[in-house]
């Protein structure tokens, strides 16, 4: 087969009338996820003592929750009340772009975050010339725009190789489902991809895990009162990266581990996880457990009911 201009989301194919049920769904799951977000990045753009690295980092998360649902779900809700489920060649792969640069920017802005907290509880007195506007500027602009080029010559890698079938078997546009569609050599590609994952997965977690057990060990020195400030800054970003890492292991051990024997339904729901959980997850651990925000965010929707 030459060169496709359309691949076909097969698990679309024969759902039935249950579509409607994951419409519904999905609807209700992407409002969310754009409403608590959008809470988020409102509450500590509005409030001026919320400009803070911390907070900043928090408001990113939740930028980049918004830029990857935004490739995932009006894509998936509209082929959930379609009759055909082709998708041209140049979007699929722009899709495989953005989702892929949401789950690569995660790992990085985590990575901040490990960063700020490390510097924050560490030096406390140099803080403030470390995590200065202009160095917190140009940390996260990297954390954006390397992953993006990265995921991008992937895209590019991707949409040079010559097809030979057409039928993807995931409910949105996978590189790697894409790469094993082709009859050329993929070497580039999959060393590419190792790349990719070693620099935008496993030396960020890799650091985040070094600069928590530095905090760990700073704590277990430190007073009790320096401790419990300390877990309360800590612990939800904790659980946020315990929740994002886990969701992305269960995508990638499914995409790339064909021996595995498991339900349709259940490997739809865990290749899923990283695009569904972490972004409404994420704005409500932040929401519920820092006072600054949720004071913030109870005083926009008090002005929004007076409007």
């Amino acid at each position: 087969m030459e060169n496709g201009t359309y691949f076909y989301l097969m698990l679309f194919e024969n759902i039935g009338y249950i579509r409607y049920a994951f419409f519904g769904l999905g609807f209700i799951l992407y409002c969310a996820i754009v409403f608590f977000n959008a809470l988020i990045i409102l509450a500590i753009f509005l409030e001026r003592t919320l400009h803070q690295p911390m907070y900043i980092l928090i408001s990113c998360l939740s930028v980049n929750s918004v830029f990857g649902t935004a490739a995932f779900f009006p894509r998936l809700l509209t082929d959930l009340l379609s009759d055909t489920h082709s998708v041209s060649r140049a979007a699929c792969i722009l899709q495989a772009f953005v989702i892929y640069s949401y789950a690569t920017n995660e790992n990085t802005i985590l990575m901040l975050m490990a960063f700020d907290r490390y510097v924050a509880i560490s030096k406390p007195l140099q803080y403030n010339n470390i995590m200065t506007p202009r160095i917190l500027s140009v940390l996260i602009a990297i954390s954006w725009i390397y992953p993006m080029l990265c995921v991008g010559i992937a895209g590019i890698l991707n949409a040079r190789l010559t097809m030979c079938g057409n039928k993807l078997w995931k409910v949105y546009c996978h590189n790697w489902e894409i790469v094993k569609l082709s009859c050329a050599n993929t070497i580039v590609n999959n060393v590419f991809g190792f790349f990719i994952v070693t620099t935008t997965v496993i030396i960020p977690l890799s650091f985040i895990l070094y600069s928590y057990v530095k905090i760990l060990i700073i704590c277990r020195k430190s007073s009790l009162d320096f401790r419990r400030k300390a877990y309360q800054t800590c612990i939800p970003h904790i659980v946020i990266l315990l929740n994002f890492s886990v969701a992305l292991f269960c995508e990638v051990t499914l995409s790339r581990v064909a021996t595995l024997d498991l339900p349709i339904g259940l490997s739809i729901i865990l290749s899923l996880e990283f695009l569904i959980v972490p972004p409404i997850l994420n704005p409500l651990v932040y929401g519920f457990n820092f006072p600054e925000i949720r004071k913030k965010i109870l005083w926009i929707i008090k002005a929004c009911k007076q409007l």
